[in-house]
This record gives C-alpha cells, sequence and structure tokens, in this order.
C-alpha cells in the first residue's frame, strides 16, 4: 500500500512540476530556435558536436530541469538580476561589467560563464546555461523588483483562473498564441526579419536596456485593476515578441563571438 501511495505521489509531482513548466521550455525552444539559425557554420558546427544535432533548442530548458537537483542548489540564483526602478543606462552599464556587486545572479551568470566556456570551449554545461540565462535576461519580469519577487507576488486572474504577474509574462501571454515552438520561432523570423541586421547590432547592454524598458512598462499597468486580459495581450503581445526574438539573435551572437574566436 505504501509503495502505491509512493508511486501517485511521484506521478502527482511530476505532472504538477511538467503543468508548471511546460509553457516556460516553450519560450526558451523559442529563443534557441532562432539563435541556431543564426549562428554562422563554425558555431553551429561547434554546438552540435557538443549537444547533438539541434541539441541548442533541445537543451534549452535543462537549467529549469535542474532545479530540483540539490548538486545545482549554487546556480538557482542565477535565473534572475533583481534591479531597482529608475535606472540609467550608465546604472546597467556598471551593473554589467560588475557583475558580483548586488550578488551573484543573472548577470553573473552570463559573465562568468561566458569566460568559463572561452577557456574550454567543450563545457557542454556551461553552454546549456548560458542558453537558458540568454533566455531568462529576455523576460522581463528575471529582472524585476525584489520586493515583489520579480512579479511573483503580485496576484491577479488570467482568464477566470488565479495567477501572477510572473507567470504570465513566463507562460501566459505566450500561450496565448497557440504556436509550437517551432512554429512561433518561424513566425518571428519572418516578422522580424527586416530588423534582424539591426538587432545583430545590439550589445549586452542594448538587449538589458530594450528589456529594462518593457520591464517598467509592465510594471506601469496594474494588472489587478485592468482585468481585461484580452485588452493586456493586444497591448503586450508584439513587445513579447520582440524580445524572444531578441533573444534568440543575442544567444546567436553571443556564441558567435565565443566560438569564432
Amino acid at each position: 500500500m505504501l509503495c502505491k501511495v509512493k508511486t501517485l505521489f511521484v506521478i502527482l509531482f511530476c505532472a504538477i512540476n511538467f503543468a508548471l513548466s511546460a509553457y516556460d521550455v516553450t519560450g526558451h525552444r523559442i529563443i534557441a530556435s532562432i539563435a541556431y539559425q543564426n549562428l554562422n557554420a563554425a558555431t553551429r558546427n561547434r554546438v552540435d558536436k557538443l549537444l547533438g544535432k539541434q541539441g541548442i533548442v533541445y537543451e534549452a530548458g535543462w537549467a529549469d530541469e535542474i532545479r530540483s537537483d540539490d548538486n545545482y542548489a549554487y546556480s538557482y540564483q542565477w535565473h534572475y538580476q533583481n534591479l531597482k526602478d529608475s535606472l540609467t543606462s550608465k546604472d546597467l552599464k556598471f551593473l554589467l561589467e560588475h557583475p558580483k556587486v548586488e550578488g551573484k545572479h543573472l548577470f553573473f551568470a552570463l559573465d562568468s560563464l561566458s569566460g568559463e566556456l572561452k577557456k574550454n570551449p567543450n563545457n557542454a554545461e556551461a553552454l546549456k546555461f548560458i542558453i537558458h540565462f540568454v533566455g531568462d535576461l529576455h523576460q522581463p519580469m528575471h529582472l524585476g523588483r525584489v520586493d515583489d519577487l520579480g512579479g511573483n507576488k503580485i496576484m491577479l486572474k488570467w482568464f477566470g483562473t488565479k495567477s501572477n504577474l510572473h507567470r504570465v509574462w513566463d507562460s501566459q501571454l505566450l500561450e496565448s498564441s497557440k504556436y509550437s515552438y517551432s512554429e512561433y520561432s518561424i513566425y518571428l523570423q519572418n516578422k522580424f526579419e527586416p530588423q534582424r541586421a539591426t538587432y545583430q547590432k545590439f550589445s549586452l547592454l542594448q538587449s538589458a536596456e530594450a528589456v529594462y524598458g518593457l520591464r517598467n512598462q509592465i510594471y506601469a499597468y496594474d494588472l489587478t485593476t485592468e482585468t481585461n486580459n484580452y485588452k493586456y495581450i493586444y497591448l503586450f503581445s508584439d513587445k513579447l515578441d520582440e524580445m524572444l526574438y531578441l533573444g534568440g539573435i543575442q544567444l546567436a551572437n553571443v556564441l558567435n563571438g565565443i566560438y569564432s574566436k
């Protein structure tokens, strides 16, 4: 009887965790898929050798999956960078150039892991972390306020279901498109093709500035009183698209920069 209870618990636990993380994985796969199409030939060959053909896409959610493993407890706080309101471009530049000044968070992870991969281009674990964390950088609530845990404490209703601001941007806004990750990737590459050359010139700082600007717009919109979710989708879906596409291009920039030297 005890074995049956344990088995049922494991099944339920896995089902719950899948439900919470499934669309998060979709977002990371979209970004990785766009990146893969923008890798130069040398970089793509190196990445494929380390992770398998298009492994950049299939491993994009790995850094979330290992959060259930205590051996990776050191990486839990790498997924986010709590930022204050009203930061200037100079402030963001300082934080990126001094990535440990506010603790070992997302900016630290990107800086240190990029260094690790430059020293050892065959470090598959560092590569998988970078793939994921460049994606996290382009999710605006991963640059959220410390007091609300990046929107996790801002409770709201999303089409009649209890939710929070972080979850809306992690998964629920994305889910409203009804695309698979591959469909969404193709859609975004077609949509933003005219701007591709511009985004390819973006530095990591420029990406952070764009995400931070959107983060401030999100906080300025009170979803707890403005409860028309269709209006919210209408207002912010293009912004979500831009972040996903920019994330893919920036990931390609980072990896091309590491493997092309």
